[in-house]
């Protein structure tokens, strides 16, 4: 009897072990699938308001797929709420989806928009995990009353009423003219982009009132971190014109590849802008974008002030081209060739007008200009370089250099703080030779000899 019973037992405890395995085997080992990456609530609030959009979660695998958990990563304290096919909750366990089949996912925020400490983009996500992998769909709603630009194609004029905020990017598609207005405040989100392809970018701005390209976290403590969004991208673009702008915290402040083909002049045309903090570069001149830029100053940057790469044209007057930054790379580079050492090809370009007049080259370095040119048939190197003051170990003779000051020290104000103003017994003082730039950054008149780099001293 003892010998029956031990024999049914084994009998029962295979039996479930089967049915246990059987009932695995039946589960899908994929992940899911989703109608969207990030949910944007893109209603704009002025009082206290609720919207719910939705969202579907696929199995595109023929076996059911269990999925362990759902979580709203904020909590309680999140402002949005979700609803799994009629469940309501911040975490829900073991929801079993059947092959082929979708479930929904509603989820609805609410914001009191009268509170001007919320910032320009809330943010949270909905977790996912299964079969041990954790997959996110973002949130994301507009916190404040703004123009909000969500990988969205814009021309014409921007209004400058309210700040215009871009999630993701905002873009001019080819032939078309963005202008924006003096005194616009546009803000770019983590990882945002404003891209110009093959098109045309007016930034309007004017003394006193600018036009600021910044990042949307307004709290004090992100007034001076850099790479808060990447920046301004020329692709193949067409004429375009900066004035009097501040670019600030992003990554590539400005960057620039190629231009138009049917354009004859200048790519970029930059005038009384000033670029500072980027993560890497303040200007970045790509395989043939030619830039002419005036009354600029460009400082504190985490790899270049300007960067010119496989070739390319510029042509900067009166501009503060620095470091200052954390960088252990001057705070100029020019070379007209790149290497790809992933397919070891190098490309050659020509840099038909190079040219810096009144210029200041300085930072904390001892050597903040490097030059790194390839000379080859067919290849043009034209170099211009005039009553500059420039930072470097070693004095270069090149018959390009006319009038260079070097290694001076410029007695800026405190360029800590951006101060690049400076004594009256700095060698920038009445060292530059007259051009057609009559006034300074801030619109001071220019003296005959006028002063060295992009501000005039009265």
């Amino acid at each position: 009897m003892v010998k029956l019973i031990s024999i049914l037992f084994f009998i029962v405890a295979v039996s479930l072990s089967m049915v246990s395995c059987k009932k695995n085997n039946l589960l899908s080992k994929k992940n899911l699938s989703f109608s969207v990456d990030t949910l944007v609530f893109d209603t704009v609030f002025t009082t206290i308001g609720s919207t719910t959009k939705q969202f579907k979660i696929y199995n595109k695998e023929s076996k059911t797929v269990q999925i362990d958990e759902i979580e709203l990563v904020g909590g309680e304290s999140s402002p949005f709420r979700m609803n799994v096919d009629g469940l309501m909750g911040t975490k829900m366990t073991n929801i079993k989806l059947e092959g082929k089949d979708s479930l929904f996912v509603f989820v609805e925020v609410t914001l009191d928009i009268n509170s001007q400490s919320l910032p320009l983009i809330i943010e949270d996500s909905i977790r996912f995990r299964t079969n041990g992998k954790d997959q996110y769909v973002k949130l994301a709603v507009w916190g404040q009353d703004a123009y909000f630009h969500y990988k969205d194609l814009n021309e014409g004029t921007w209004p400058n009423d309210k700040p215009h905020v871009i999630y993701g990017y905002a873009a001019v598609d080819s032939a078309k003219t963005l202008n924006i207005q003096a005194g616009t405040q546009v803000h770019l989100h983590k990882n945002a982009i404003f891209y110009v392809y093959k098109s045309t970018l007016n930034v309007q701005g004017t003394i006193g009132n600018e036009v600021v390209f910044q990042g949307d976290r307004l709290e004090q403590d992100y007034q001076d971190i850099s790479g808060q969004y990447y920046g301004i991208y020329f692709q193949e673009a067409r004429p375009s014109t900066i004035d009097y702008a501040i670019i600030k915290n992003g990554t590539s402040g400005v960057h620039l590849f190629s231009e138009d083909p049917t354009n004859s002049g200048y790519t970029l045309t930059m005038t009384n802008t000033i670029i500072q903090n980027q993560a890497r570069y303040g200007v970045f001149i790509y395989s043939g974008a030619k830039v002419k830029a005036e009354n600029c100053i460009i400082s504190k940057n985490g790899t270049h002030a300007l960067l010119v790469l496989e070739g390319g044209d510029f042509n900067f007057n009166h501009c503060d081209l620095l470091g200052y930054g954390a960088s252990p790379n001057p705070a100029v580079g020019i070379s007209n060739f790149f290497t790809n050492y992933q397919t070891a090809t190098t490309n050659v370009g020509s840099i038909n007008e190079g040219v810096l007049y009144n210029c200041v080259v300085s930072g904390s370095l001892a050597t903040e200009m490097a030059i790194d040119t390839i000379q080859l048939a067919g290849v043009t190197l034209n170099f211009d370089f005039k009553n500059c003051l420039i930072k470097s170990e070693t004095i270069q003779t090149d018959s390009f250099y006319q009038s260079i000051i070097w290694n001076n020290n410029p007695l800026f104000t405190d360029p800590s703080i951006y101060d690049f103003s400076f004594l009256v017994n700095s060698p920038l003082n009445g060292n530059g030779f007259a051009t057609s730039v009559i006034t300074d950054i801030f619109g001071n008149p220019r003296n005959n000899p006028p002063d060295i780099g992009a501000i005039e001293l009265n």
